[in-house]
């Protein structure tokens, strides 16, 4: 098992707003800020969607690269991984911002699914959508991907999506070294318990290197699983609002540091950004000007 492990902070997503919680970052200085506490914590990765200043998602090239600007100042040499997910989007639209900005990852989302938030106090759903991601569009982000040099972090919300890597690795579009993001506790996907965890892992490429995505509050269990197996984590504000101790998170930083917390007690450490880049063969791109 390795002393090391990489946190991801996740740090503000398409979905949560500040009705929710007014912590969540919308502009591109806040979003950078939070980049800060959570790297300052112990991440050495930032997963990263873009807002409009109104905390309505945004999809545009110069939104993006604002916020690649200020998180570089704020968080030198940290891994930045842009999302690309997105639904009712243009797929060149979900890709752009990879090629104007060549990051050092991008999420690939593994296959198409029902993607809903279910309420029982209500008995209705919110956010009730088809998530699709067939083929054809997974090839396309994968060819964009490559020519941008930017490494897909596969996310995978079932078992069906880890082996959609496997024709794509027999076409020679996917190659070690493999990042997969196993993301457990959204309806429509696999639940988030450890025996799942444990047959998720088993049917991943050998070799490969994994994270463990928990939604909701049944992250910080999960995550408590996943460090017994020797994987990495995912933590922040788009993916859980909450304290292990059911109290409201007032930062990004603050769920990091929970997850060194945890890390902690199985007797890890967080890699700094320059052990997490040596861990995934991930070295510190070159800028144009440089």
């Amino acid at each position: 098992m390795p002393d090391k492990i990489i946190i991801t902070a996740a740090l503000t997503g398409v979905l949560a707003t500040r009705q929710q919680s007014p912590n969540i970052p919308y502009t591109p200085e806040e979003i950078a800020e939070e980049g800060r506490r959570a790297v300052d914590a112990g991440a050495g990765i930032l997963h990263i969607h873009a807002r409009q200043d109104n905390g309505f998602p945004a999809y545009d090239v110069d939104t993006y690269a604002r916020i690649d600007k200020a998180v570089k100042e704020a968080c030198p040499g940290v891994i930045i991984n842009y999302s690309t997910g997105a639904i009712g989007i243009d797929r060149e639209e979900r890709i752009h911002h990879v090629d104007a900005l060549k990051p050092d990852m991008a999420a690939l989302n593994m296959g198409s699914m029902n993607y809903a938030i279910y309420s029982r106090k209500k008995k209705t759903f919110y956010h009730d959508h088809v998530f699709a991601n067939p083929f054809s569009d997974i090839t396309f982000f994968l060819e964009r991907m490559k020519a941008a040099g930017t490494r897909p972090e596969m996310e995978c919300f079932d078992t069906g999506h880890i082996h959609n890597a496997r024709p794509l690795i027999d076409m020679g579009l996917l190659g070690p070294p493999l990042q997969f993001s196993l993301i457990m506790g959204v309806l429509g996907g696999i639940p988030a318990t450890t025996e799942n965890l444990v047959h998720q892992t088993r049917q991943l490429p050998q070799g490969s290197h994994w994270q463990l995505i928990g939604i909701g509050r049944r992250q910080w269990p999960m995550i408590m699983a996943a460090l017994s197996m020797g994987g990495n984590v995912r933590v922040g504000l788009e993916d859980n609002l909450y304290l292990p101790d059911g109290s409201l998170s007032p930062s990004n930083g603050a769920c990091v540091e929970e997850a060194v917390r945890l890390a902690r007690v199985a007797g890890l450490e967080p890699a700094s950004i320059s052990e997490a880049r040596h861990i995934l063969k991930m070295p510190l791109k070159q800028s144009a000007d440089s």
